[in-house]
């Protein structure tokens, strides 16, 4: 593991960055495509930059640990940068507002490329190479002890290069990984205390451990289906001898059962997401998809992946990366080596992967454009939140209805 301490990234001034666009909103902050007008003069130079409102409820908490993961991925020398992995390019702080600045990627995210599909979903050969650089990404957060916890098709972005580069980090965490002396043991203990379980007992046992842990709130299921689940502890302390988190986190439909259950988790939660990740990639769903967020987690509990036709190296890997047991799950006890040996990667040149100079997918060269965006007006970010916190104005009231009325009532600002 790289001990290198790292270096406290640059700090920017608000008042020299120029807004040319929201690149997106979420529910920590707003990302804005920023040019640096006093340090870069033209267009080359722009990056994505996430600001936070501190007032917002854990925003600043969770913004200083993604700063942190940030600047613990970026090495002193850009050179050593990990491929698919963001640099911390600079970050800000005032009275308000909490900032940080990565590279700017053209091309959307896996999702947004994954609707712009025949039928919504990749071929075996796509999935193949953007899976291939996802599970190097993850490789390397492993080694340093980072579990991502957050992997999803919205934070896989498609570099102006075409090749991808992970995003969020404010779910990640910093868990100490056994040795794997102990796993192996650990493991032939569980496979000893289930052979002695009688059958019939055993699965008794484990559904009446399953079911009641799925939360049964009448309130959660009212609210609006949340794009994450919200970090809450479920017992005891959030880390167990730096082994273990038992934080509740992640995108519900990516949520592993170790987690549901609240068993506590390590890095095979990765590997669960990467499993969800690869099967919507190929069906263009995710497989435990339910009504609502309670069904969904019964799903990941305890119904299986179904799979369509004969299978094939594909869906041998899915199956594997989706066993509901961490402890046999793909990739448990020896990491990213163990999957990048199943059969579906075979004949990847996994040191080669940076040198593919035709992706899948090259996003359009649009430098004119955003050369003339420099030259524009832009956004003024203070005014931009200060709009967000100013009530709508006052209208008197219309004997006739507005033709764009239910038009402006479902189009939000950050549509523009």
């Amino acid at each position: 593991m790289d001990q290198t301490p790292p270096l406290s990234p640059p700090e920017l001034d608000l008042d020299n960055l120029k807004a040319l666009k929201i690149l997106g909103k979420g529910a920590m902050g707003t990302v804005f495509l920023v040019h640096d007008k006093a340090n870069y003069p033209t267009a080359h130079s722009l990056f994505a930059l996430k600001v936070v409102e501190k007032a917002k409820h854990d925003a600043e908490r969770r913004a200083r640990l993604e700063i942190q993961f940030l600047t613990r991925l970026s090495p002193p020398d850009p050179a050593d940068q990990h491929p698919f992995l963001p640099r911390l390019l600079g970050r800000l702080e005032t009275s308000e507002f909490l900032a940080w600045a990565v590279p700017y990627c053209s091309g959307s995210d896996l999702n947004v490329l994954r609707y712009r599909q025949t039928d919504h979903v990749f071929s075996p050969a796509v999935i193949r190479f953007y899976l291939a650089e996802i599970l190097c990404a993850l490789e390397h957060l492993h080694s340093l002890g980072i579990v991502y916890r957050d992997l999803k098709p919205e934070n896989i972005l498609i570099q102006h290069s075409g090749h991808v580069t992970l995003t969020d980090f404010d779910l990640s965490r910093t868990l100490k990984k056994k040795p794997l002396a102990e796993m192996l043991a650990e493991e032939k203990m569980n496979s000893i205390l289930l052979h002695d379980v009688p059958s019939r007992r055993k699965h008794r046992r484990n559904l009446t451990r399953w079911i009641p842990m799925v939360p049964d709130s009448r309130s959660s299921l009212k609210k609006t289906k949340s794009a994450r689940v919200s970090p809450v502890n479920r017992r005891k302390l959030s880390f167990i001898n730096g082994e273990r988190s038992n934080s509740f986190v992640g995108t519900e439909e990516y949520v592993a059962p170790e987690v549901v259950r609240g068993d506590g988790h390590e890095f095979a939660v990765d590997w669960w997401a990467l499993g969800v990740l690869t099967y919507e990639m190929l069906y263009g769903t995710t497989p435990f998809k339910g009504k609502n967020r309670k069904e969904t987690f019964r799903n990941v509990l305890i119904k299986e992946p179904s799979f369509i036709g004969k299978r094939t190296a594909l869906t041998d890997l899915i199956g594997r990366l989706l066993e509901k047991d961490p402890t046999k799950r793909l990739g448990y006890l020896r990491g990213a080596c163990e999957i990048k040996e199943h059969v579906f990667f075979k004949g990847v040149r996994w040191d080669l992967l940076t040198e593919v100079s035709r992706p899948p997918f090259i996003p359009s060269n649009d430098d004119d454009d955003l050369a003339e965006k420099v030259a524009g007006s832009g956004i003024d970010i203070r005014e931009y939140f200060e709009n967000l916190k100013a009530p709508p104005p006052s209208m008197p009231p219309s004997t006739l209805p507005s033709p764009s009325s239910d038009h402006r009532r479902n189009v939000s600002f950050s549509e523009y």
